[in-house]
């Protein structure tokens, strides 16, 4: 891949992937299954899984455990920043408008988290005012 272009995208960063994301990816990696990965975190496949699909979350002695086995840092699986993995394997080249895309694609994750931190204040705000006025 083009290194200017590999740098410009941080495939594992908090804008382009999700915690779940970059568990998936880390695992892959390590040439595990999701079985495999999840019996020697001591967990049920289908925690396992709901951690990929960003359906929960584990709790941090097994975020610690994770973060050695897969070989990344708890941040990294946290955040996409620190010790982790630089981008997919088998991309080879990508091509500018791609980059254009994706940096589309952040500004407009970017808007969404922004708009809907928006509505839940605005839902709390809603929350009192009715509290407040006996509904």
């Amino acid at each position: 891949m083009n290194e200017d272009l590999q740098e410009a995208v941080n495939w594992y960063g908090p804008e382009v992937a999700t915690f779940g994301d970059r568990v998936a990816a880390a695992r892959e990696r390590a040439a595990m299954t999701q079985a495999q990965l999840a019996r020697r975190l001591g967990v049920k496949l289908s925690t396992l899984r709901g951690w990929e699909d960003d359906l929960s979350e584990p709790r941090a002695n097994r975020l610690s455990m994770m973060a050695g086995i897969l070989n990344v840092s708890i941040m990294w699986l946290l955040t996409g920043e620190g010790d982790g993995l630089d981008g997919p394997e088998d991309v080879a080249e990508v091509p500018a408008e791609v980059g254009r895309i994706l940096a589309s694609m952040r500004e407009l994750r970017t808007e969404l988290k922004s708009a809907s931190d928006r509505l839940a204040r605005l839902e709390k705000q809603l929350r009192v005012q009715l509290r407040e006025s006996g509904q």
